[in-house]
């Protein structure tokens, strides 16, 4: 017993969730349809039977007021009839009994109750081969019972057709749950399969682009399956905006890779006929090697920096942003010493720290340091400023150059962007698209804008506490 169980819940396990709800669905609905027929057929057999009690105490009663002789008296045969009722009277002693035969059958019970020493009573018998239900009570101030008994197969035989009855609307009820469980279960399991639909197409054609088709209307009902399937197009949305960018970086990056790997590989073939050139060619080519080895290790730092979506949680310590701050303008000025930077540090945002990894938060302010030097023209100041606003701190970074044109504002942090008027300058395209990852894994806000009076203002918001 115990191993089909098992093999019938191993069966239910593996059939589709539809079939399984489907099921699940009917079952209810059957049992609910039997329950209600089990308990009508109840009802009715307990109605019937306590209608032919009720015939018999009556028919008892009106016996009692015809009667005048008390004595006993033999059964007479009217049982036979359907609707007429057989009627005897037993006394308590025997030797007292009618002369003529009893038609219904009598027991010691039956003594008793003559003798007033048990209860009326009722019971089922067969009398000339039909079923008869006979009533058994005491006759007031006699030693005699009376005994009355009523055909009882017209009440089989109506309980018996209510069982008929009630059978077929069972049986209809079990067809219509299966019907309606069916029906429930390809109604309320549309929009996973249609979930179930798109995401085997997109395993199968690797194309993040497929949706999933959700109703349309004002009075769309948002339930469960509908949330589920809105989530699910969002999630593809993520995925496909994660794949083109993926795609692009690939792309990008071996676009970048490919010149200075050239490079490399022109100026390594150099020096192997180093017996060939002069020690100025020699020394020249060893700089634009040991130069191009730099920015592809930069190169291939900064991507694998960019690659990384969240900061290292053993990492995160409270730091101090205006330290940074000061550690980050002095080592810029060491690298740019023909800039002038100044920076102004509110009081009130000098002692405030937050939860960050100070090596990336320095990476961060490098890079903004950096790119305003490269485009500040030669003696020209790069301005920084950290201040206390309500419930953040702002930090901005100015330059006095060309500025950044309006088309390419919403470009300036994207992966390897460059505007037309840093085409000539140093670089990879990858300092502020990695100042903004930094940014956010921080939960801080980086942007860029024209300032005002020419050049360009670097705007980073971090909350605090």
């Amino acid at each position: 017993m115990t191993g089909r169980r098992r093999l019938g819940g191993r069966w239910i396990r593996r059939r589709p969730l539809r079939t399984r709800l489907a099921l699940a669905a009917s079952a209810a609905v059957a049992l609910v349809a039997v329950g209600v027929c089990a308990a009508a057929f109840l009802v009715i057999r307990h109605q019937m039977n306590r209608q032919l009690n009720l015939s018999l105490g009556q028919t008892a009663t009106q016996q009692l007021q015809r009667i005048r002789d008390w004595g006993p008296i033999a059964g007479d045969a009217s049982c036979q009839y359907p609707a007429a009722a057989c009627v005897q009277i037993v006394p308590a002693d025997p030797r007292k009994d009618a002369r003529g035969p009893y038609a219904l059958p009598v027991s010691a019970t039956t003594r008793e109750v003559a003798a007033g020493q048990h209860p009326a009573y009722y019971t089922d018998l067969t009398v000339a081969g039909r079923p008869v239900r006979m009533f058994t009570r005491h006759l007031p101030h006699k030693d005699l019972a009376l005994q009355v008994a009523l055909r009882s197969d017209t009440v089989d035989s109506g309980v018996r057709q209510a069982a008929w009855a009630l059978s077929v609307v069972g049986g209809a009820g079990v067809l219509l749950a299966a019907a309606l469980g069916y029906w429930v279960s390809r109604t309320g399991l549309a929009p996973v399969a249609r979930l179930t639909a798109t995401a085997e197409r997109i395993a199968a054609t690797r194309d993040a682009r497929h949706r999933i088709e959700l109703p349309d209307g004002p009075d769309t009902h948002e339930d469960e399956i509908t949330r589920l399937a809105t989530s699910f197009n969002t999630m593809l949305g993520e995925l496909e905006q994660s794949v083109t960018a993926q795609r692009r970086l690939v792309a990008d990056a071996s676009h970048e890779l490919r010149t200075p790997l050239t490079a490399l590989r022109t100026n390594a073939e150099l020096l192997s006929r180093a017996d060939r050139l002069t020690d100025a060619q020699r020394d020249r080519a060893s700089a634009a090697l040991g130069r191009q080895l730099r920015e592809v290790t930069t190169l291939v730092n900064d991507l694998i920096e960019l690659a990384r979506d969240e900061e290292p949680q053993p990492l995160v310590e409270q730091v101090r942003p205006a330290a940074l701050l000061e550690h980050a303008v002095t080592a810029a000025r060491e690298h740019w010493p023909e800039i002038t930077f100044t920076s102004r540090i509110d009081p009130a945002a000098a002692g405030t720290t937050l939860p960050g990894v100070p090596p990336r938060l320095t990476r961060l302010l490098s890079n903004l340091l950096d790119n305003a030097a490269k485009f500040s023209p030669p003696g020209g100041p790069v301005e920084t400023e950290l201040v206390a606003v309500p419930g953040a701190l702002e930090l901005t970074v100015r330059d006095h150059g060309p500025g950044i044109a309006p088309e390419d504002l919403p470009h300036v942090f994207d992966r390897f962007f460059r505007a037309q008027a840093a085409r000539a300058l140093p670089g990879s395209g990858l300092g502020l698209a990695m100042a903004r990852q930094i940014a956010r894994a921080h939960g801080a806000e980086l942007t860029a804008e024209r300032a005002p009076g020419g050049g360009a203002l670097f705007r980073l918001r971090m909350p605090a506490g």
